[in-house]
């Protein structure tokens, strides 16, 4: 199971994209669509400060580095999950793992596992620390219960050598259509299929019609 197109974009507009490491809110190394070290590579913490050279090749590997996290997120959800997920359940709750990590030993796992989906959605304001988050995990809710999904663009925010993001103001706003394409990756390259070896080409083949008119007319 993976997150709908819809999910994908929640959660990336959730985050917001920063192309370049940044120090979150707990002051951890984090790059592009809120990865970290935890996630696995690459190390934040390690990479070049201050926003790339090239801003949409910053943006690109941002979600690179997306598609490489999500699959482990997504895994995660289903191993704690026992009961049957909605997509856009699933989609809520990749959205919340994302962000908490806690999908493992989140009450609303419990919950949900004992078939109690009313006392599950009401358990996402469990994590409700800074108080930032709590209009996401407010969103997130409401998307598990009633398929409610988040609109709009996708902010790219700038950042310094030191690691503060400037959140006055966007520096591009990516079109939902945009970041879709980006978070789906490239489309896989068609296969370049050999010609058989049984069908001449070029000179064989007009070689071959002209034998053949020979032949018909002999």
């Amino acid at each position: 199971m993976h997150m709908t197109d819809r999910g994908l974009l929640a959660l990336v507009r959730h985050e917001g994209l920063v192309p370049g490491p940044y120090l979150d809110v707990k002051q951890v190394w984090t790059f592009g669509i809120g990865h970290t070290a935890a996630a696995g590579p690459p190390d934040p913490g390690t990479m070049p400060r201050g926003m790339p050279a090239d801003l949409d090749a910053g943006i690109r590997e941002a979600f690179r580095v997306f598609r490489a996290d999500l699959g482990r997120y997504e895994a995660a959800v289903l191993r704690a999950v026992k009961v049957p997920l909605a997509p856009h359940e699933f989609d809520a709750l990749v959205s919340f793992h994302y962000n908490t990590g806690g999908i493992a030993k989140a009450a609303l796992t419990r919950h949900l596992n004992a078939g109690n989906r009313v006392a599950a959605a009401d358990a996402f304001l469990n994590w409700r620390r800074p108080a930032a988050i709590i209009p996401r995990r407010e969103a997130e809710r409401d998307l598990f219960r009633h398929g409610r999904y988040p609109g709009g663009t996708i902010p790219v925010w700038s950042v310094d050598r030191t690691g503060r993001v400037d959140f006055s103001r966007p520096i591009r706003r990516l079109i939902e259509d945009e970041a879709l394409a980006l978070a789906r990756g490239p489309s896989p390259t068609p296969p370049v299929l050999a010609p058989s070896p049984t069908a001449p080409t070029g000179w064989l083949a007009r070689l071959a019609a002209f034998f053949s008119t020979l032949i018909r007319r002999a």
